[in-house]
């Protein structure tokens, strides 16, 4: 797979406002990642591609920036063309390579091709190009031991495996000595012989061994999408679980990468990898935009939930203030001054995504009164649309009824409407407790509306 010099183009400077702001918001993220460990999967055909090295600065830029990596590449087209310029026909069966003698001499020429062109391209380092001054060492070994897949419904697998160990003090070793561990999909057994492995399951075990940080699968088909064609962002491990039932469902196997990217994914965060991604390769840059962006461009799967709704703390006035200084700034919310909100904290509740708070609301019981007020409901424009608003809003419902609170009353100025239709009634000044009608703002106005609870 010879390739001649990178294309590199000249890029157009953007302005220094929006590298700024582009450079603050990737910061978090930058240090986040830092002293992680990320197994990155790829299949023979982003090898393949003459835009690989596109993938490879990527990578290499990861591991600039003082991420761990284990590259795990595959070979199948590889394979396919050895064995076609030789006429002997590709068998596959339950998704997997029959290998014979033949096929897996075809498969040692294909990974060790594919692993000399990669080592390659990671030790580049052209002036002028996103590599220029980089440094990067690349490890291969024999980290995995493997077994033969053996007969299955009556089909002889051959040379055919699966992962049996995975030399996770080697892998260790090589990672903590700041190398970029680079691993093919061939396993030996301790009795000498070579086996050709699923690279998606050889991503997935390393990961699983590793206890890495995330698993990032990168498929040659688009992100998951839901019924109506939207992509999916993330899911639970429950959600993930009911959509790959449902690929199996409309007669998807393990023929299908979608299916056995997601089952990868599925097990590595049921086994304790914190997160699983699913990216096309195809876009350009995907590792760096689901790193370093915070809604990514891929598929999330997460065992804890990746947005999660909880009590405010201390830590999180900063935060709270950048959320809703615009919508103050609009007139939307009443300004509320950091001491203020410093000190009315405990009755934030707050929806934090990937480190970000993107939506809150506050609710301030009245001692001896029927009503608690809803105030400062807010969502990042971003997220608006997700349902985080109606979230927040059953959440209140029920620390109010907790607190022995009968029902909610809220001011608005703007948003009477999205409350009205959330079962929220006119309501007047009479209706407030009287602590709450004394500071009442005449001046701004604001439409009273009143909800009564069901315990």
């Amino acid at each position: 797979m010879p390739r001649g010099p990178p294309h590199i183009e000249t890029a157009v400077s953007p302005s220094p406002e929006s590298f700024v702001a582009f450079f603050r918001a990737a910061s978090p993220y930058i240090h986040a990642h830092r002293g992680r460990t990320f197994v990155v999967q790829f299949g023979g055909e982003a090898v393949e591609d003459p835009r690989f090295n596109n993938l490879v600065q990527d990578l290499a830029l990861l591991s600039s920036l003082g991420i761990r990596l284990v590259l795990v590449h595959g070979v199948r087209p590889q394979i396919d063309s050895r064995l076609a310029a030789r006429g002997i026909p590709a068998r596959f069966h339950l998704g997997l390579r029959v290998t014979d003698d033949a096929v897996l001499t075809a498969a040692k020429e294909a990974a060790g091709a594919a692993r000399v062109e990669i080592e390659s391209l990671l030790s580049m380092g052209l002036t002028n190009s996103p590599m220029a001054g980089a440094r990067i060492r690349v490890a291969s070994g024999n980290f995995v031991t493997a077994r033969p897949v053996g007969v299955r419904d009556g089909v002889d697998f051959g040379h055919t495996g699966e992962v049996r160990r995975i030399d996770r003090s080697g892998l260790e070793h090589q990672i903590a000595q700041g190398n970029v561990v680079l691993v093919s999909p061939i396993g030996y057994s301790p009795t000498g012989e070579a086996f050709n492995l699923s690279n998606e399951e050889v991503a997935t075990a390393i990961a699983v061994e590793l206890r890495a940080d995330k698993l990032l699968l990168l498929g040659e088909r688009g992100c998951l999408g839901r019924a109506d064609g939207s992509p999916v962002r993330q899911f639970t491990l429950e959600e993930a679980n009911a959509h790959l039932a449902g690929l199996k469902g409309a007669g998807e196997g393990r023929e299908s990468e979608r299916v056995r990217h997601l089952e990868s994914a599925v097990y590595a965060c049921q086994s304790g990898v914190r997160r699983a991604h699913l990216l096309d390769r195809r876009v350009d840059g995907a590792l760096l935009l689901e790193l370093f962006t915070r809604d990514g461009v891929g598929t999330l799967v997460s065992a804890a939930p990746y947005e999660h709704l909880r009590r405010a703390n201390i830590e999180d006035v900063g935060g709270l203030l950048e959320l809703i200084r615009p919508l103050e700034e609009e007139g939307i919310l009443v300004r509320r001054p950091r001491e203020k909100l410093e000190r009315e904290i405990e009755q934030f509740t707050v929806v934090e995504r990937d480190g970000a708070i993107i939506a809150c609301a506050a609710l301030y019981p009245y001692a001896g009164q029927v009503l608690a007020e809803l105030a400062c409901l807010a969502v990042d424009p971003a997220y608006r649309n997700l349902g985080l608003g109606a979230r927040l809003l059953e959440s209140t419902e029920r620390d109010a009824l907790d607190l022995g609170a009968r029902g909610l009353f809220v001011l608005t100025t703007r948003t009477s409407h999205w409350f009205r239709e959330r079962g929220f009634e006119p309501g007047s000044l009479d209706d407030l407790p009287v602590e709450r009608q004394t500071t009442y703002n005449f001046q701004r106005g604001s439409k009273i509306l009143v909800k009564w609870l069901q315990a």
